[in-house]
């Protein structure tokens, strides 16, 4: 049962330290914070834009390859209906 007053003493003294220190820690924690933040949204606003144009070009390609392939349907449908035409 020592060790449980021990600790309940040291636990208080960390309590009561940390109330009286918290005041005096905390605007200079908040003006090193605000700057740190700030970094943090710029570059997440950054990274969000580059994934953007990525994103952007990568629907391009898509969109040019379907565009391809369309066309390659329709002149393989072409030619088979030409083919058949012929064969007729």
């Amino acid at each position: 049962m020592g060790w449980l007053k021990g600790n309940i003493i040291t636990g208080l003294a960390i309590g009561i330290g940390s109330a009286i220190i918290a005041p005096l820690i905390a605007p200079a924690l908040s003006k090193a914070a605000k700057p740190l933040a700030k970094a943090a949204i710029k570059g997440g606003i950054a990274l969000l834009e580059t994934g953007k144009e990525k994103f952007a070009e990568m629907q391009e390609v898509v969109d040019d390859l379907m565009a391809e392939a369309k066309a390659e349907l329709a002149a393989e449908q072409a030619a088979a209906i030409e083919k058949q035409a012929k064969d007729a």
